[in-house]
């Protein structure tokens, strides 16, 4: 089998080549280039485009790289920088999967020739009772990959390997450092990429959008703080919100930056019934019927929440019901469902209706003239 593996310049990945070799595969390396700017963090510096050279090399494979930079602007950035000023809070790891690495890539992969596509993933692709392809969870439960991977539908799956996937992060590093690999001892990235350690999100955003200072009001409407710049406050936050210090934690409860107005609240306002979810990818190709127990992971590495689906919409959104209520999802991230370790699907959280007693900017009003800076935050 011809097989192109996505050599990000990771210990993964890495392995995942040489496992591929070892069972007889042709094997050709290619690196995808995405971003273009700065890059300091995550999987797409010029260093890690050497490492992924250096890997092909020892292992003794062709390496090739993809420039597919507008692409990722189009598909990831932009709608990265959209989110943020409409107050959502958006997964650029998932929609790079949606578009980039298991589309473009599969892509060009088919236009090449390949029989498939490989990645370093710690993820596992099993047969369901019917014979149709499934996801599931990585051995090692502290990097399953399984969350941010749920939009791969089963005829991509067919197209896609894993090779690390049944191993744990300890097991590919032993692999590694075993075979000579460079990357053995390589931290795993841990950011967006295209965020930098120095600058991180206010310079990357406030260098493509304007940045609003806003006011942080309690549930009643009573202004208790304010923020620097509404678009980086995401649900759930409790920090940087120029509260006074003392009194019992409160966290955002939602965000509306053109009110310019944050709503905070206690632990148990925060909690909720349950989330709907928009943009849903199922495995099956339709829903769960409604009542379906499941267990829903809303975080990349979150706990998996007992839930069960409520309604289904015409529009294709669903509706989870919590077993028990828990704290509510920030809008614009991905709520992943599974049966046991079998991913059955999931779609993105959808804003919730307004907080009651929030009370509106001038600027919400449509007011010709700017709403007045907010006083300085309160200590502490």
């Amino acid at each position: 089998m011809n097989v192109l593996v996505a050599l990000s310049g990771g210990v993964d990945s890495s392995v995942a080549a040489a496992l591929l070799l070892d069972e007889g595969h042709d094997v050709v390396g290619v690196t995808m280039k995405l971003w273009g700017g700065d890059s300091d963090t995550g999987c797409c510096s010029a260093a890690d485009v050497d490492d992924a050279r250096a890997v092909a090399r020892r292992l003794g494979i062709d390496h090739l790289v993809f420039n597919f930079g507008d692409d990722f602007t189009r598909e990831v950035v932009d709608p990265y920088v959209d989110d943020h000023a409409a107050g959502r809070t958006p997964n650029p790891c998932i929609e790079c999967n949606r578009h980039l690495k298991f589309d473009r890539l599969v892509g060009r992969a088919d236009a090449l020739g390949f029989d498939a596509v490989a990645t370093g993933h710690h993820a596992r692709i099993v047969s369901a009772p019917d014979g149709t392809l499934r996801l599931a969870r990585g051995a090692d439960p502290a990097k399953d990959q399984s969350y941010v991977l749920y939009v791969l539908e089963p005829a991509r799956l067919a197209r896609v390997r894993f090779p690390v996937g049944a191993m744990t992060k300890a097991e590919v590093r032993a692999e590694a450092a075993r075979r000579g690999l460079p990357t053995a001892t390589k931290p795993d990235s841990q950011d967006v990429c295209f965020i930098t350690a120095t600058g991180g999100r206010e310079a990357f955003l406030g260098s493509r959008i304007p940045l609003h200072p806003g006011r942080v009001v309690d549930t009643a409407g009573r202004q208790v703080g304010t923020v620097d710049a509404v678009e980086l406050v995401t649900v759930g936050q409790r920090r940087g919100l120029g509260l006074a210090g003392g009194g019992a934690r409160r966290h955002v409860l939602a965000v509306d930056p053109t009110a310019a107005v944050v709503v905070v609240g206690g632990a148990d306002e925060l909690a909720v019934e349950g989330v709907a979810l928009e943009r849903c990818c199922w495995a099956s190709g339709h829903p769960p019927v409604p009542g379906t127990p499941v267990e829903a992971q809303c975080s990349a590495h979150g706990r998996p929440r007992p839930a069960e689906v409520a309604a289904v919409g015409e529009d294709g959104s669903v509706q989870l019901r919590w077993r028990s209520a828990q704290p509510r999802v920030a809008p614009g991230q991905s709520v992943v469902v599974y049966d046991g370790d079998v991913v059955v699907g999931g779609g993105i959280a959808r804003a919730a209706g307004a907080v009651t007693g929030a009370v509106a900017h001038p600027r919400s009003a449509g007011a010709s003239t700017p709403p007045a800076a907010p006083p300085p935050a309160s200590s502490g």
